[in-house]
């Protein structure tokens, strides 16, 4: 029997998203007892972007996507094996290399005490530098290549 298309959410991966991804999604999901996978990966990760752009519980993913229990088992083998991580990982150095910049940024800092914010009447924008002193120490707000 064929399955039927279920409607799209905007948390969906678009082809080419997926394209790009599918390498670092290994066929490492849990196989029923005929050896293969009952579910997609690709549904599988569609499940869980709902699930962190909505905020809604497991229990309460739409019933067009797999079982919540199916999709909750994978989101934690996937995170004990750090896909997530690997995936932000690879498409960060994918946008750093296609905008001409070293694949892996140098330095990054930030001091969360020290940024003003809008609710504070701080600026939108950030300062390229910012001098942060601490007692004695003396801390830079900075990016570089």
């Amino acid at each position: 029997m064929k399955q039927q298309k279920r409607k799209s959410y905007l948390s969906d991966l678009k082809d080419e998203e997926w394209e790009r991804i599918k390498p670092l999604v290994r066929e490492d999901m849990h196989y029923g007892p005929k050896g293969r996978s009952k579910y997609s990966r690709k549904e599988m990760l569609n499940a869980i972007f709902y699930v962190v752009r909505t905020g809604c519980q497991w229990r309460d993913l739409p019933n067009d996507f797999p079982p919540w229990t199916a999709v909750h088992s994978q989101f934690i083998r996937w995170k004990e094996k750090e896909l997530f991580e690997k995936i932000h990982n690879f498409l960060r150095s994918s946008l750093r290399k296609a905008l001409g910049r070293n694949p892996n940024a140098s330095v990054g800092i930030a001091d969360s005490q020290s940024v003003k914010t809008t609710e504070k009447k701080g600026s939108v924008g950030l300062m390229g530098a910012r001098k942060l002193k601490v007692g004695k120490d003396i801390y830079w707000l900075i990016t570089l290549d």
